[in-house]
């Protein structure tokens, strides 16, 4: 069984972030994603996929974005960026392994992979939050007729049939694709939005912004407890797109749907119904869920997410997360706001490994 004092499972943004603090304090570890290639996560996002934040607040440590300070770079050019960072800091990652299954055992942990068993003494959980879709249960009681998709699904507008679209899910996400929909389609979206950021507080306020959100909002104040209190819940602000340009792209707004009837009527909050009139498509931009299932018995939140102080696995030693809703401050999700956190966690990865000594891995248990 091949050990490696910490592995890093996950790599995107948060395991290279991760990666990044580990070898400047001279940690030995890996980095195991299960894409073919580092970025291809979000090469298979839809095609015209633009980030949310402009490129001096969507960077990792020590390497800023090539787009510029102003601009949004676009899927691929994102991904392109990640794979030069891997590249950049001659990080040590392994593709296309994917870990199944998590034990612990008396030194540490033993991880089941598709490229064999593996042991480390630490472990830090990287692979974000966005890994399962989440649709709601009633989509299975509209009709068969009716095409349902997924937001990780989409991609361009060619994909749809003609037709009624019905996109479920007001944030960034879907007010993106229901925008680029209305060209070619009928098209309405449901869902409570929220708070709008504009465009030019980035453009002439940004760093005030950044910085207000970053340090004020976090666990540690009083402002950023309330803020955090089921974020989950609510979602993160709307940037790049308003409900006022979809307004102006004859795009129909509803409340938020709460269930199914007859099959081809959609209700929402307040009595509002949508019935396709033409064949329809409904694309759930309803967000995504972490994938924990290789994690059992892990201590979770309110919210589902990890319980972790900060990213740290106080009931599991040696077990940590990056790259969580609210870990930290508002922007602990961000791209941007990432390597703070993997900077945090990698000191107390190296700090444990400095006050343990070496041992052979036992057998293994189960993880809590």
């Amino acid at each position: 069984m091949e050990h490696i004092d910490t592995i890093v499972v996950g790599g995107g943004q948060a395991g290279l972030a991760t990666g990044y603090h580990l070898a400047r304090l001279d940690g030995t570890f890996v980095i195991l994603d299960s894409e073919q290639r580092i970025g291809d996560g979000w090469r298979r996002h839809w095609d015209s996929l633009r980030l949310f934040t402009p490129g001096r607040f969507s960077g990792l440590p020590g390497m800023p974005n090539p787009v510029g300070r102003d601009s949004t770079a676009t899927r691929d050019e994102f991904a392109d960026y990640l794979r030069a960072y891997a590249t950049a800091f001659a990080l040590p990652t392994r593709s296309g392994v994917t870990v199944t299954a998590l034990g612990r055992v008396a030194d540490g942990f033993v991880l089941t992979t598709t490229a064999g068993p593996m042991s480390a003494r630490q472990v830090v959980v990287a692979g974000g939050p966005n890994r399962l879709p989440r649709v709601p249960d009633f989509a299975r009681e509209l009709d068969p007729g009716i095409r349902q998709l997924h937001s990780s699904e989409y991609r361009n507008p060619s994909q749809l049939p003609a037709g009624d679209v019905l996109v479920v899910g007001a944030g960034t996400s879907g007010a993106q694709i229901a925008l680029e929909l209305a060209a070619t389609h009928r098209v309405t979206i449901a869902g409570r939005p929220t708070v709008h950021i504009p465009d030019a507080v980035f453009r002439y306020a940004g760093a005030p912004y950044w910085w207000l959100v970053s340090n004020l909002l976090t666990v540690d104040t009083p402002p950023g407890r309330r803020v955090a209190a089921g974020f989950g819940k609510r979602g993160a602000p709307l940037i790049s797109v308003s409900m006022r340009q979809l307004d102006a792209a004859g795009v129909t707004r509803l409340p938020r749907i709460t269930g199914a009837h007859g099959g081809r009527r959609v209700a929402g909050e307040a009595g509002s119904v949508w019935s396709p009139e033409s064949p329809a498509t409904v694309i759930w931009a309803t967000g995504y869920r972490p994938d924990l299932r290789w994690l059992p018995d892990l201590p979770l939140n309110e919210d589902g997410l990890p319980a972790t102080r900060r990213g740290v696995v106080d009931d599991v030693p040696g077990l940590y997360f990056v790259g969580m809703p609210f870990q930290y401050a508002l922007t602990s999700g961000l791209i941007g706001g990432v390597g703070r956190d993997a900077a945090f966690i990698a000191d107390r990865v190296a700090a444990r490994a400095r006050s343990t000594e070496s041992g052979t891995i036992g057998a293994s248990t189960r993880l809590a």
